[in-house]
């Protein structure tokens, strides 16, 4: 059949011939494609049961019977269902009056049916029973106008790319509205009706219904989507399908982790600054490793400590350092780990260690904290630890360790040598704490940030506190075998101290195709994606298993928009903060510029003020 027939059924095709000469307007007028040639596959072949339209295949599915009670969002489950399909509901207003001249002749019919039972002798139908008190109690509100009635059609229409795709939907369908007692047939000799119902022309030409009061038929309200909201929690958006709140607890999950993944200037920071101002509000301990100084504004207004680690700077982290003995730990067991801890941070300081480098620095680092008296007997609690300096000296004494003596110099007496070899003079005994590296040479910087991990997870172990961790940029971990592995690690192991991860990345090559990428994503139970770069969608939308809507969504995204993934549902969200917590957390350079000229206006007008 032409598509310009099946959408134009007012065109005659059956015109006789025409004889007379074809003039070159004429030609020109065949030519002329109209909108609906545009718009349409070239063909398509009705069957009994299903319409092949250009490479899909459709069919249409029509409700034939509805239980006693329809609960509330019965549907919903249907409308959210991740699949290809359009749905039509037709509401057609029944006349008062001539209902209830119909419902006049049911209710005698059925009161008829139960006399003739009972002057038979026969057991109490209680389906009778019950069908006369429902005519009745309905009768008594329509003649009240506490209800109206109507007809209704609902009809499904499943798109797929094969048959068996598409019986596979449907039985899924089928399946969801079957447990509610609500029973579908397929349009059999129908379908070209049932596509045509299903278009967004506003025609009932199935003309398949059943009789609804008002009640029952609300529950049918199509506009409906997943909801994040629950009692407890932080608001971390609005839902844009349906503007609801999205306020959910990250604590309240299998585990408290979670991964971000957007695009340059997608808004993901700003996100994640909103949620640590409103987690602090609520009592939760925030640390946040900060590659570009964007969390500085925040821990001045929130009353936090912000540390800038560098070569020149006055704050240091001992990678020597132990953490204080918990009840029930072996000395050796977290001596053994640390000293695994420390192998993996020379492999990334020294660029990689032969197997023979890598067994000669396990024994010096043994060796290292047995000059100071540490061994897996003793109780190092409050013993000093050793420098790098130290661990320098006891390697040098190795037959074989020049090449690894003169690497390492540059850390302990060369130009590096401000940042390691130095003992700890940072206290993150506070409820917000920032670890600023921006100022750290980039070749350093998965160094600086191995090494801050692992002093806080030192810190997580030792105290237990509901503490949320947050890597901006995690891809300069994820570069790295052992910085990435050690990330996982804190990841897996931090559910039992309480701790949860949120990593942010706008890296999201490098962070998929490191080995621990996509076991990050899986070891948490929150994600969110922003903006995303065409280069990437098509892998995203393998891995989150996204549909095409939804793809098209995150490449079509504005700044503080994505979908945000909380255990098994998800939803379209939009970040929104008020007025004073944009103030605080924003990283728009123009807004930046506009405070500090406002700033300094305040303080030229009021020096008082200004010096406050």
């Amino acid at each position: 059949m032409a598509l310009g027939d099946f959408f134009n059924q007012n065109k005659k095709n059956d015109e006789a011939a025409d004889i007379t000469p074809v003039l070159p307007s004429d030609i020109y007028q065949q030519g002329v494609l109209s909108f609906e040639d545009v718009i349409a596959p070239t063909a398509l072949k009705v069957n009994s049961k299903d319409i092949e339209l250009g490479g899909k295949i459709i069919r249409t599915l029509y409700v034939i019977s509805y239980p006693r009670f329809l609960a509330q969002g019965w549907f919903d489950p249907v409308i959210n269902l991740d699949k290809v399909l359009d749905i039509s509901v037709f509401i057609h207003p029944v006349d008062t009056a001539q209902a209830l001249r119909k419902f006049q002749k049911k209710v005698a019919e059925v009161q008829s049916q139960i006399l003739d039972r009972q002057q038979k002798g026969l057991v109490r139908d209680p389906k009778l029973d019950t069908a006369f008190q429902d005519l009745e109690d309905l009768r008594d509100k329509l003649q009240q106008a506490q209800e109206k009635l109507f007809d209704i059609g609902v009809y499904i229409t499943l798109y797929a790319d094969t048959r068996e795709e598409l019986d596979k939907t449907e039985a899924e369908v089928r399946g969801i509205l079957d447990s509610k007692l609500v029973y579908l047939k397929p349009a059999l000799f129908q379908q070209e009706q049932g596509l045509k119902s299903a278009i967004p022309t506003g025609t009932d030409q199935l003309a398949v219904h059943s009789k609804l009061n008002s009640s029952p038929l609300s529950s049918i309200f199509p506009f409906t989507s997943f909801d994040l909201t629950s009692d407890t929690g932080i608001l971390y958006g609005i839902n844009r399908h349906n503007a609801s709140l999205i306020l959910f607890d990250r604590f309240s999950l299998p585990n408290y982790n979670s991964v971000t993944l957007a695009t340059s200037g997608a808004g993901k920071s700003y996100g994640a600054k909103l949620e640590i101002l409103r987690s602090l509000m609520f009592g939760t301990d925030v640390i946040v490793i900060d590659p570009e100084r964007e969390y500085e504004q925040l821990s001045t207004a929130a009353g936090g400590r912000y540390f800038n680690i560098s070569l020149s700077s006055e704050h240091h982290i001992n990678p020597f350092d132990l953490p204080k003995l918990q009840e029930g730990e072996e000395p050796k067991d977290i001596l053994r780990s640390n000293i695994i801890n420390l192998v993996g941070l020379f492999r990334l300081m020294l660029g990689g260690l032969t197997p023979e480098e890598d067994a000669m620095v396990d024994r010096a680092l043994s060796e290292t904290y047995a000059l100071k008296d540490i061994t897996g007997e003793t109780d190092f609690s409050n013993m000093e630890v050793p420098l790098l300096s130290d661990f320098e000296m006891v390697l040098s004494g190795m037959e074989g360790s020049d090449s690894l003596v003169q690497k390492l110099s540059k850390y302990t007496r060369g130009t590096w040598s401000g940042f390691l070899n130095r003992p700890t003079n940072v206290d993150i005994n506070k409820q917000f704490i920032v670890f600023s590296v921006r100022d750290m040479e980039d070749d350093l910087k998965p160094v600086a940030m191995y090494i801050i991990t692992h002093h806080i997870w030192n810190a997580v172990r030792r105290n237990l506190k509901k503490r949320l961790l947050v890597i901006d940029e995690a891809w300069w971990m994820m570069k790295h075998e052992d910085t990435a592995s050690f990330l996982y690690s804190m990841a897996k192991r931090g559910r039992k101290y309480f701790l949860g991860v949120a990593a942010l990345t706008q890296d999201v090559d490098d962070f998929l195709n490191s080995p621990y990428g996509r076991p990050m994503l899986s070891n948490s139970s929150m994600q969110l994606l922003m903006k995303q770069s065409p280069t990437v969608i098509d892998q995203l939308q393998e891995i989150f298993n996204l549909t095409e809507e939804e793809k098209f969504l995150l490449l079509e995204s504005g700044v503080g928009e994505g979908i945000f993934f909380a255990g098994l549902k998800h939803v379209a969200i939009k970040i929104v903060a008020s007025y004073t917590e944009d103030q605080i957390i924003t990283s728009d350079p123009s807004q930046l510029l506009a405070i500090k000229r406002e700033k300094a206006r305040l303080a030229t007008t009021n020096p008082q003020n200004g010096a406050q």
